[in-house]
């Protein structure tokens, strides 16, 4: 019989209790754990864990699902009810404020919080110390790990809330989504036999892992060879949620016509390649409703901060060896997952995890940080070990860069609306708020004149894609559209099912669209005062919905989307304003 481990190998310091910091430490580590819970069933985003206790014992905890659904802040003060009173809160990261509201921090004070012990810092500038500096002006007294807070202890606990956000924190610092490259290899170093086979080198236990792993990204990349040897699906497997949009990267264009990725009537599938390979076969791919996007020049950088300005906030590396060199030479491999499977199957030209790095000494070894082993398991131990570790070391959260704010006390002429032209995308942006994916219910009436509530003006919009067709499934998407637990899955559902079952997508929806979404938006700048003053306030700049693959909603890669998010929302700040549209902005909004 094989040698098992009884547990995971993963080094774990003991708690001292007596340690002054100790049940600081222990539930800011466990604001880090419950933030992580909702991994791997929406989109990924920043993740936010909040414990509230009186007297060591914890009264009230939260966590947020999903960006645009109800903060971790608020459903702990919720679950602790009056128990708050003169308790302490516990977060894994400062609040981020993105909606102009302040909804977690008036949720503390409100229900008597008079301490709370944050992680860490939020990492985005623009939203950086705001809402520490709003509860120290509340009253409350407010602890910073690593700063009012010191001790080895207090390290661990920091090191927890890191992780857990390292996505965030990377990709703020880095300018490109965190990325992870992850690979299964035999015992010496193969991930493949000498003819190219490769299934399985690892077991099933170690292949559940690696859906989890899809399921905390936003993407997979793999490149040409991949699919024209393996034929991936690269799904998640994991019984719904939230499925990674999948990523072929191919200078040449040099790939089968009949592959899974091809099929993306479950998920998309986007082909990246340099301009004007096989035009024909882009035609193709175009076809099979494959998304192309082309290059100059075809590299990981050019590749990764696309994918950056198109929000993406994690990446997972499921690629060959060349691909993987490639990666790691361009300084985007934020962190590694190898999977060794104890066995051997040699061969001199049998491939390897990574290609040429150009090192010719050891000394030249790229060292991980902060490295783990681990067997990996789950209710039973599988015989692959998990190296796991970090390429680059943790950004300095230390703030460098002074935010708009902070400018504008030194220099009131520099002011946070000075720009022409403001641009806006994901909620956790400067103007999140803007976004049609924010968490702020809408009441809008329904084919009788009642009035029902919607939790975004997402859900709204998907739903309606359905709204009015004679058919009780197209009601029963209507419902489950409408149920969904956040703006990201409300997204999802809409436009799985309108691929998917466009029989039943009412008949008018090209021409009524654009009506649905300015009703609703109209909405929700008409009943949340500070947003109505946050649109207000950029008068005179164009707003531009900043995807850069929406071509309809966004602005688009370079500037050829049509934007009408953007051109909506400054039709209602003209109507807001009781104005005629500027000159600069009735050009803009010309058709």
């Amino acid at each position: 019989m094989a040698a098992s481990f009884p547990s995971p190998i993963i080094c774990k310091a003991t708690t001292n209790n007596n340690h002054p910091h100790a049940l600081d430490s222990f539930h800011v580590r466990r604001a880090a754990e419950i933030a992580d819970k909702s991994a791997g069933f929406t989109s990924p985003h920043p993740n936010f864990g909040c414990v509230i206790a009186t007297a060591g014992k914890v009264v009230g905890e939260g966590y947020l699902y999903a960006q645009g659904t109800k903060p971790a802040e608020v459903q702990a003060v919720e679950a602790a009810g009056e128990l708050c009173r003169g308790a302490t809160a516990y977060l894994n990261m400062e609040p981020g404020d993105c909606h102009g509201d302040r909804t977690a921090v008036s949720a503390l004070v409100k229900a008597g919080i008079t301490r709370v012990v944050v992680g860490i810092r939020h990492p985005l500038q623009h939203l950086r110390s705001h809402a520490l500096r709003a509860m120290r002006s509340e009253g409350l007294q407010v602890d910073v790990l690593g700063e009012d807070l010191k001790s080895k202890i207090v390290e661990e606990a920091l090191k927890s809330c890191l992780i857990v956000n390292a996505p965030l924190i990377y990709r703020a610092a880095s300018r490109v989504p965190f990325s992870v490259l992850k690979y299964a290899m035999t015992l010496d170093g193969k991930i493949a036999a000498s003819s190219g086979h490769a299934s399985w080198i690892s077991s099933k236990e170690s292949r559940y892992r690696v859906f989890e792993l899809r399921g905390r990204s936003d993407a997979i990349v793999v490149g040409g060879n991949t699919v024209r040897k393996d034929n991936p699906q690269l799904t998640a497997r994991h019984g719904g949620g939230h499925v990674p949009i999948r990523i072929v990267m191919s200078r040449t264009l040099n790939l089968p016509e009949v592959a899974n990725l091809w099929d993306v009537s479950s998920v998309p599938t986007i082909v990246v390649t340099q301009r004007s390979a096989r035009k024909s076969f882009q035609k193709f791919l175009a076809s099979k409703g494959v998304e192309v996007v082309e290059f100059d020049i075809l590299n990981t950088r050019d590749v990764l901060e696309y994918f950056y300005d198109r929000g993406y906030l994690s990446i997972l590396w499921e690629c060959g060896g060349t691909l993987a060199a490639s990666a790691i030479s361009s300084g985007i491999i934020h962190k590694v997952f190898a999977f060794v499977a104890p066995k051997i199957i040699g061969g001199k030209n049998a491939p390897t995890p990574v290609g040429e790095l150009g090192m010719v000494e050891m000394t030249q070894a790229l060292d991980l940080i902060d490295f783990s082993y681990e067997q990996v398991g789950g209710g039973s131990i599988g015989p692959d070990m998990l190296i796991s570790g970090f390429l680059q070391p943790f950004p300095d959260p230390t703030p460098v860069i002074p935010s708009v704010d902070e400018t504008y006390a030194i220099d009131p002429s520099v002011t946070p609306y000075e720009s022409s032209i403001i641009f806006f995308y994901k909620t956790w942006d400067l103007y999140g708020a803007f976004s049609n994916f924010s968490p702020h219910p809408i009441q809008m009436p329904d084919e009788n004149g009642d009035y029902q509530t919607w939790s975004s003006v997402e859900h709204y919009y998907q739903a309606h894609k359905f709204v009015g067709v004679n058919d009780p499934v197209a009601r029963d998407f209507v419902e489950d559209i409408k149920s969904a637990k956040s703006p990201e899955e409300a997204a999802r559902m809409g436009r799985t099912i309108q691929r998917q079952h466009p029989d039943l997508v009412r008949s008018d929806w090209d021409t009524v669209k654009i009506d649905v979404m300015y009703r609703a938006l109209k909405c929700k700048f008409s009943i949340y005062p500070h947003l109505n003053s946050m649109l207000l306030s950029t008068a005179g700049s164009v707003l531009v919905e900043a995807s850069p693959h929406d071509l309809f909603w966004g602005g688009g890669r370079d500037g050829e989307g049509l934007n009408y998010l953007g051109r909506l929302l400054m039709q209602l700040r003209s109507e807001f304003l009781g104005e005629s549209l500027t000159s600069s902005e009735s050009s803009f909004l010309a058709l």
